[in-house]
């Protein structure tokens, strides 16, 4: 538990959290914002990297209708720049956790009913936030394959200044309107605290699998994500109707099934992160009352 966490990307929702427990745990933490160090110049993460790191890197072109547009961009963050950080790793004798995602799944199954994602399962993006991240995922693994990729999934906090999708959803609930959310998308929404508390533990280097799923257990739709948000903070959860995608459309193809199956990250070591529904009662919980409405 000694070697020190760096984090780049740290100014977005994982890498500030993740930082801030790991000095809760007394870690030795270097939060990299994208502006401190831009993982798309070559050089840029050496300069931070020493022996014995473990380095999360967080850094990612996550918006992912906006890389329909701007594949090239994509990429270099997604796929080059991470395949910078490895190669650093790789020469400083550090370690290294890549956060991937659940957009490297094609949500198609062909043996009948949807069941959660394995790790081994076939991949099949359907965008290009999707394919660039996949990318992502076997060049850092080329160049560093002792690495950790740990996909993820509809990674929220809830916080009512925050722009995730439970944030927004709290927003609403808080209102009087009914709020649209699309029913036929499902798949495993991830409390951020939960996740930070998995690479951290990730990062204590017990772990047998390159690969490994963390996303709180369980699968439900975004609708359902939203009625149980609704509930938590004691809003009538009847306000909130089930719309199809093809009402909210959208430039970049979402799976229309994506849930992350835990079982054999589990069996290589990682301790389950808990279930989906307990996940949101903690987040409200910890993001407080609603903000009052004039």
């Amino acid at each position: 538990m000694s070697s020190r966490i760096v984090i780049t990307g740290a100014g977005g929702l994982v890498g500030r959290v993740l930082a801030g427990q790991a000095r809760q745990q007394g870690r030795d933490v270097l939060a990299l914002t994208s502006a401190e160090c831009d993982i798309t110049d070559p050089s840029a993460s050496e300069r931070f990297i020493s022996s014995d790191d473990v380095v999360v890197n967080c850094a990612a072109y996550t918006k992912v209708d906006a890389a329909e547009a701007d594949p090239d961009r994509a990429a270099a963050v997604n796929t080059v720049g991470a395949e910078y950080v490895a190669h650093a790793c790789a020469r400083a004798g550090a370690s290294l956790i890549h956060l991937s995602t659940d957009y490297v799944f094609s949500g198609a199954f062909h043996d009948g009913e949807p069941r959660p994602y394995d790790i081994d399962d076939d991949v099949g993006p359907l965008s290009v936030y999707g394919r660039t991240k996949l990318a992502g995922e076997f060049a850092v693994l080329s160049a560093m394959p002792t690495a950790y990729i740990v996909r993820t999934a509809w990674i929220y906090e809830g916080r009512d200044d925050g722009s995730d999708f439970a944030a927004g959803i709290r927003r609403a609930a808080a209102g009087t309107d009914t709020v649209d959310v699309v029913a036929d998308q499902i798949g495993s929404p991830t409390y951020v605290v939960d996740l930070a508390e998995a690479l951290l533990q990730i990062a204590g280097g017990e772990i047998s699998e390159a690969v490994l799923h963390a996303a709180n257990g369980g699968a439900c739709s975004r609708y359902e994500q939203a009625q149980a948000i609704f509930e938590e903070v004691g809003a009538d959860p009847a306000r909130v109707k089930p719309v199809g995608s093809d009402r909210h459309p959208r430039p970049a193809p979402r799976p229309p099934y994506s849930a992350l199956s835990e079982v054999k990250s589990a069996a290589a070591g990682l301790t389950p992160l808990r279930p989906w529904r307990d996940a949101v009662a903690a987040a409200m919980e910890a993001a407080g009352p609603l903000p009052s409405t004039p």
